[in-house]
């Protein structure tokens, strides 16, 4: 296995993401976030002085997070036409509707190649509705048309679980690619997703999906109860919360995963080294990845 970082859940100055990767010895990048724009969004000249950054460094690109499909499923009349407003984060991205979706994945292709990865991890859909048989027929015939091309290009698209979209859960990923078989589709599996969606991500989720993992993101979370008594979720420290992750690595490694394990941590701790004393991704990063090289496997790159 190899350790990666989303390099924006350090900071948004690329170098300096990278500067702090190195310290951990993580030498494999995720980009989503550069210097302020989204990945999608990158221009040649971003893209050329990224990948010059990382050639300074000897390091290497694993894969591109794009916002590909989170947008309304427009063409279902069980969702309600969009409104432009996202359900979910979406770093740095602009909102696009269905329509302009082929665009963002064309772009992230030709991207890929400049930077040698084959990944592109993808989504399924703002969750503005239960998710039922005709929903999930619409995703699946959604997805025709971005594995031809994916196929072409000879790119991976990694679809992630992902709680603000239609599959968020292990169970609910591992429902669609029973369905959806091909060999340009894959799962990036996120246990603390899944565990937003109040599955037990491990071994539960795990298990579901695990036969098409080809990418695992890492933030772990508590649920805590909210002033109107409501639940929700709190991002930590890796190995703090309420997700298995020593087991989830044991479990990664006993079945011989052999890709990487990239920090997408979400937590910025309340205080710390930010200019108005307030804590900073750099500052939730950190713990997490001294925590990481705890729990992972000796052997983990």
């Amino acid at each position: 296995m190899q350790l990666t970082v989303i390099t924006d859940e350090i900071s948004q100055d690329f170098e300096h993401a990278l500067d702090v990767m190195l310290e951990y010895g993580i030498k494999g990048a995720e980009l989503r976030g550069l210097w302020g724009t989204n990945i999608a969004e990158l221009t040649d000249e971003q893209a050329a002085r990224a990948k010059a950054c990382l050639a300074a460094r000897g390091m290497h690109v694993v894969c591109l997070a794009t916002p590909f499909f989170k947008c309304d499923l427009e063409q279902s009349p069980a969702v309600s036409e969009s409104t432009g407003n996202a359900a979910g984060p979406l770093h740095l991205a602009t909102a696009h509707p269905f329509a302009k979706q082929m665009d963002i994945l064309r772009r992230c292709i030709a991207l890929a190649h400049t930077f040698d990865t084959k990944m592109l991890r993808v989504f399924s859909f703002w969750r503005k509705a239960a998710l039922t048989h005709e929903i999930e027929a619409q995703i699946l015939g959604a997805f025709d048309e971005p594995l031809r091309l994916a196929k072409q290009s000879g790119i991976t698209l990694a679809l992630e679980n992902e709680h603000a979209c239609f599959l968020g859960s292990g169970a609910e990923t591992a429902h669609f690619m029973r369905q959806k078989t091909s060999p340009n589709l894959k799962v990036v599996w996120d246990p603390g997703n899944a565990f937003s969606m109040g599955e037990q991500a491990f071994p539960d989720g795990y298990e579901a999906v695990k036969p098409w993992i080809t990418h695992v993101h890492v933030k772990d979370a508590r649920m805590i109860e909210t002033p109107d008594h409501g639940l929700q979720t709190q991002f930590c420290v890796i190995g703090e919360g309420q997700i298995d992750y020593a087991a989830q690595f044991a479990a990664l490694k006993a079945d011989g995963y052999q890709g990487c394990i990239s920090l997408e941590t979400h937590f910025v701790p309340p205080t710390g080294s930010g200019a108005d004393g307030k804590g900073t991704p750099e500052d939730g990063s950190r713990p997490c990845l001294a925590a990481l090289r705890t729990l992972l496997p000796a052997d983990t790159v």
